[in-house]
């Protein structure tokens, strides 16, 4: 597995995600399921592999995902509104029998998978049942924000999937829209201001430019209809 602390991505004030450490660049697909909710993920081949590369973060760059200057000439106002704070200290906690959910509502990308099957809190509620546990904890690792955690009932332990370090272009062919910038594998994040977000598993950047919860993804790629190809 590669090593994501040699990985970086740097957050240019009112301008675009500088990455460095080569870090792998993929599009992740959502694939919808029968009841028409996102059921699964599909990996594309990966893009050309760069050490460093800048990633368009005003959603106007005509060289999508990569940025072409464009957010110079449009004013565009990347203020970064996030809170800094570790993501526990943000969530809102659901408790089950046998696994336990949190969530934190400001970092929620709207990918829907948690809405499978009733919902995941619906079946961590159930989780004695080990059917039930096993839905809750899936739907939980497919968030890519990471706004959604299963816990570990006996252990007290978060339950993440194995994520190798790169980044996903997020795209929904079912809602005709792209995505947030899902990072992968504890990669570093730093601010404008040089300093470090909490360092996750999952975390959904925005790409559109036009998110008020800068720079992490609150859904509104959705509302706006954002489209990067």
């Amino acid at each position: 597995m590669a090593d994501a602390k040699n990985m970086r991505i740097r957050i240019l004030k009112d301008g675009p995600y500088l990455v460095t450490g080569g870090v792998p660049l993929v599009e992740d697909d959502m694939v919808i399921g029968p009841d028409g909710e996102p059921s699964c993920w599909e990996e594309s081949a990966p893009y050309p592999e760069r050490e460093t590369y800048a990633l368009c973060r005003c959603g106007a760059s005509k060289a999508k995902p990569f940025c072409d200057g464009t957010h110079a000439e449009a004013g565009f106002d990347g203020t970064e509104a996030g809170c800094k704070d570790p993501y526990l200290t943000q969530v809102e906690w659901t408790s089950g029998p046998k696994v336990d959910l949190t969530w934190a509502r400001k970092l929620c990308a709207i990918a829907r998978f948690c809405h499978r099957a009733g919902d995941a809190w619906t079946q961590a509620e159930k989780s004695d049942d080990p059917a039930a546990r096993a839905t809750a904890i899936e739907e939980a690792a497919c968030c890519p924000s990471g706004s959604l955690v299963a816990w570990d009932k006996e252990t007290g332990r978060p339950i993440e999937p194995e994520l190798e370090p790169s980044i996903g272009l997020v795209e929904n062919p079912q809602a005709g829209t792209s995505g947030p910038i899902w990072v992968k594998g504890g990669i570093p994040i730093e601010s404008s201001d040089g300093t470090v977000y909490e360092v996750r598993n999952r975390v959904a950047l925005c790409r559109c430019g036009r998110s008020g919860n800068k720079p992490f993804c609150d859904g509104t790629h959705l509302t706006v209809g954002f489209k990067a190809k």
